[in-house]
């Protein structure tokens, strides 16, 4: 008898749960994140905001490669007034002071293009036979 009560209750609680089961969710849930459509006046301002701080960066862009070029400069003065035996402090600093903002003229340049399409070719190097390696 306890052996029915159990397969009884478990039937019960079987059938009891297959229609409790809730409806299928949507096949494309809303989320969080969901990108509603933008309206005309939201689009105009964000492509105001996009083309302020490209021209931004464009402005950053020129003047430090104006302060790229004035290093580059001094830098050439400097190695031109040391001798083959000994090559300053002074020059050396002036050397990591170029790299360091060349990189920094780069990273920018880079911002303003955006990452790389995956469509667009690798670009390769075409060796030069008078270029010793």
């Amino acid at each position: 008898m306890p052996g029915k009560i159990i397969l009884i209750t478990a039937a019960s609680c079987l059938l009891r749960g297959t229609a409790l089961v809730a409806a299928p969710a949507p096949a494309n849930p809303p989320t969080q994140f969901e990108t509603r459509p933008q309206d005309s006046a939201q689009k105009e301002m964000q492509d105001r905001m996009l083309r302020a701080a490209n021209k931004k960066r464009q402005e950053d862009i020129r003047e430090e490669t104006e302060k790229l070029f004035q290093l580059a400069t001094e830098l050439k003065a400097a190695v031109e007034k040391s001798n083959e035996n000994m090559l300053s402090l002074d020059v050396v600093r002036k050397a990591e002071e170029v790299e360091k903002l060349a990189k920094k003229v780069r990273e920018k340049m880079k911002d303003a293009i955006g990452p790389p399409n995956k469509t667009d070719p690798i670009p390769r190097t075409i060796p030069n036979p008078n270029f010793p390696h």
